[in-house]
C-alpha cells in the first residue's frame, strides 16, 4: 500500500474526477484512463489501481447523484 501522502493525493484526485464527471459511469471511465478503478468489496467500495486492481484505500463517502 502507498504511504499516507500518496493515498491523500489519490483520494483528492478521485474526488476531483468525480466533480468533473456527469455520471458515475463517466467517472469510472475517467478513472480508468488514469489507471484507477473503484472495486466493490465486502467492506465497501475501494480505490484500486489497474490493471491488477490492487486496493489502495477505501473510497470516502461521496454523493453519486
Amino acid at each position: 500500500m502507498a504511504d499516507n501522502s500518496e493515498v491523500e493525493k489519490i483520494v483528492e484526485f478521485v474526488c476531483d474526477q468525480r466533480r468533473h464527471a456527469r455520471s458515475r459511469r463517466q467517472w469510472k471511465r475517467r478513472l480508468a484512463a488514469f489507471g484507477f478503478a473503484i472495486k466493490d468489496t465486502d467492506e465497501g467500495p475501494m480505490i484500486a489501481t489497474l490493471p491488477k486492481r490492487k486496493v489502495v484505500c477505501p473510497l470516502p463517502d461521496m454523493s453519486f447523484a
